[in-house]
């Protein structure tokens, strides 16, 4: 079976990389980290909305542009390449994806369009606080017409226009959508390590609420969006995590000690060897995500779990040994080594921790062997 991306998505990937190192540098990052009245960077983000990439896999009937999930990853690896400081994963990942799996025909026709066009600015709340969001333990209420509640922290809820709520219904869990530029929304900004994607602690007070899906499928709607947005994030790490290689060796070959490049060290050729194999671990976990996400496989839960792992772990990996590489210099400010290590820090946290990840594809395998 042949997991490779087509010409046409790999033309995509280069069309897209040529865009963001012309319109998304690290100077942009750095505008939004050196501001704290900047929660993304608009200039970047209207220039997004421009390419029309928010619409990829929103089909053409609510006005995207229909390509699918496949060509989607392909963005997503090239958007953490280049660190984009946009609300993009929060929007598409998470807000577009849970909606067009759970919203009806009206809350698609309604809202899709919106988001396509740039109009509306999604986000995904279900943590109420420290820890793994669990359905079973939620106290932010609906009464079937309104929200009631916390949630905390939420990434892009301060710029967001419209999020997805995970909340209690009875005895159960369910997923409601809610206008945040409506009644009963309050929200405060969030301060985290990596302020280039912002978050907010946003608080519900009779908040008028539409339900998506049936009451009491809440838990697994919410399973669903995970799977599918972990896959869309793990290419964002790979991205992040080949950028840090590329750097690394870059610099490598550049800097000089004792009249030769460092890269001739045998310390630093087993640095860059050892990111290059878990680079590549990460790739084709992350291809067999692609697979299973563009086909909604029933493998979908356990290889989002492992793209999601080893994309993790090789961006973590990477953006350390990208810092080490450059010695005294990865360091300090001026150098953009910390950019990495800030990014892939959040996003290894973003959709739950590894190790809520390592549970889950415990527990998928177990399923596939006791069928």
């Amino acid at each position: 079976m042949n997991f490779d991306f087509s010409e046409d998505q790999k033309f995509l990937g280069n069309e897209a990389r040529k865009f963001l190192d012309a319109e998304c540098t690290t100077q942009h990052v750095r505008e939004v980290l050196d501001n704290d009245d900047k929660s993304h960077h608009d200039g970047v983000w209207q220039k997004v909305i421009e390419m029309g990439w928010l619409g990829t896999a929103i089909p053409e009937e609510h006005g995207g542009l229909g390509l699918g999930s496949l060509e989607l990853c392909v963005l997503a690896e090239e958007m953490g390449r280049a660190l984009a400081p946009v609300p993009f994963a929060s929007t598409v990942y998470f807000f577009a994806e849970g909606l067009m799996l759970a919203g009806s025909d009206a809350q698609k026709s309604a809202t899709l369009p919106g988001v396509a066009t740039g109009d509306v600015i999604g986000c995904y709340a279900a943590s109420e606080g420290p820890g793994h969001p669990d359905p079973a333990k939620l106290t932010t209420t609906f009464d079937g017409t309104a929200v009631t509640g916390k949630k905390v922290p939420v990434t892009d809820g301060d710029v967001a226009t419209h999020a997805i709520v995970l909340v209690k219904e009875g005895s159960g869990a369910s997923l409601v959508l809610v206008d945040l530029t409506g009644p009963g929304v309050t929200r405060t900004p969030v301060k985290t390590l990596e302020p280039t994607r912002s978050h907010a602690e946003i608080t519900f007070e009779a908040a008028p609420a539409q339900r998506l899906g049936a009451a009491g499928e809440g838990g697994d709607l919410h399973d669903a969006i995970m799977n599918r947005a972990a896959v869309l994030l793990a290419f964002e790490q790979l991205g992040g995590a080949t950028r840090c290689l590329e750097e690394a060796t870059a610099y490598a070959k550049e800097r000089y000690a004792f009249g030769r490049p460092i890269g001739g060290n045998q310390a630093i050729k087993h640095k860059l060897a050892d990111m290059y194999v878990k680079n590549e671990v990460a790739r084709s976990n992350c291809y067999y995500g692609a697979w299973a996400l563009s086909t909604d496989a029933s493998e979908l839960p356990e290889a989002a779990a492992a793209a999601r792992l080893a994309a993790s772990e090789a961006f973590w990996f990477a953006s350390k040994e990208n810092i080490q590489t450059h010695g005294g210099m990865g360091f300090t400010w001026e150098v953009d080594c910390h950019l990495f290590y800030r990014r892939a820090k959040l996003l290894a946290v973003q959709a739950g921790a590894p190790k809520v990840w390592k549970e889950k594809l415990v527990r998928a395998l177990e399923m596939k062997n006791a069928a």
